[in-house]
């Protein structure tokens, strides 16, 4: 199987090759990526993360509810919208 790019989402700490690999991302003292709550947006632009490399390790309900709101943010920036107007147009179930 070929792939442009991988991610390993196993453990319960955040992978430090995730920022050592993507130059521009700010971490804390945890190594977790620095992001947006309500966006996943993170220092570097059009680079946005969420679940558990931005909060540690927490639950799958958490982190699905991360990768909503950032995937309505990326919907967004692909667009050319301000996060807040991609909120307010997504569909009512999409939030």
């Amino acid at each position: 199987m070929e792939a442009d790019l991988v991610v390993i989402a196993l453990g319960t700490s955040p992978n430090p090759l995730v920022p050592r690999a993507t130059k521009g991302l700010d971490v804390n003292s945890e190594g977790c990526i620095i992001a947006e709550p309500e966006t996943g947006a993170t220092a570097r632009a059009g680079v946005f993360a969420g679940g558990d490399i931005t909060t540690g390790a927490a639950t799958v309900i958490l982190a699905m509810g991360a990768g909503r709101r950032a995937a309505t943010a990326i919907d967004g920036y692909i667009r050319g919208a301000a996060a807040s107007d991609s909120r307010e147009a997504a569909p009512s179930g999409a939030r």
